[in-house]
């Protein structure tokens, strides 16, 4: 199997149907053999139902995983990664804030055996923003880029670690998130400094995006939650 998409989801009952569409009119109109994994993170609103209903066609494998209780997009993601079966797998938010078509580029990185993983960046100069976050959202994630590296350690050189489009090799991808903990949204910073510390080669590569006015993330509301989460993984780190 050449590609595995996994995309976590809670209460996308609105968007998720469109999400699996693209991703399977992705693989096929690519020839790409594939499967899509969506992860619902105990959703109330149908959203195990509408992802089962999408349109696929035969040559893609959907399957839908349903969480008991609700656990966090990390959750979600570590346990669509762990059940993936592709050569090169990936995780992609709901909403389509970023076309799949973009996956093009990591999956060149990677075959190319330029890096083991591959991350979507809003930040690099060939960056395309159709439609920016508010300006106070803008903010706060410029204060938590700032955290990130300076208590964390993330490289500099690193543009952005919350875009949420994501590529690994594939046994690199199911190794890194079968040792992750994080079950809340700092899950991409644990997974992206268990992959430097074990010496995998990371880039960026450029991506067309669309802020998602309906996104799950609201840094203000979260910020103690995120804060709790970060100090979780440098303590979990540094004991390991």
């Amino acid at each position: 199997m050449d590609l595995s998409i996994v995309i976590p989801a809670v209460n996308e009952g609105a968007k998720i149907q469109r999400d699996v569409e693209a991703a399977a009119a992705f693989l096929a109109g690519e020839g790409l053999a594939g499967e899509i994994l969506v992860v619902d993170d105990a959703s109330d609103d149908g959203t195990a139902d509408a992802a089962r209903d999408a349109d696929v066609p035969p040559r893609v494998s959907r399957r839908v995983l349903s969480c008991a209780e609700h656990r966090g997009k990390g959750f979600a993601v570590r346990t669509g990664m762990r059940e993936t079966r592709g050569r090169i797998v990936m995780f992609a938010d709901s909403g389509l804030c970023v076309p799949f078509s973009n996956a093009l580029r990591g999956l060149r990185l990677i075959e190319g055996g330029e890096c083991e993983v591959a991350h979507g960046s809003r930040k690099l100069p060939a960056s395309v923003i159709h439609r920016p976050q508010p300006f106070y959202r803008r903010e706060l994630s410029k204060v938590f880029r700032a955290a990130v590296h300076t208590a964390l350690g993330i490289p500099a050189w690193m543009t952005d670690t919350q875009c949420g489009f994501k590529l690994y090799r594939g046994d690199v991808g199911r190794e890194l998130y079968a040792e992750s903990r994080s079950d809340g949204f700092v899950f991409d910073v644990e997974v992206l400094l268990r992959a430097l510390r074990k010496g995998y080669r990371v880039k960026e590569f450029p991506v067309e995006w669309c802020c998602d006015m309906d996104s799950r993330l609201h840094p203000a509301r979260n910020a103690a939650w995120i804060l709790k989460e970060m100090i979780a993984v440098r303590i979990r780190l540094s004991q390991e």
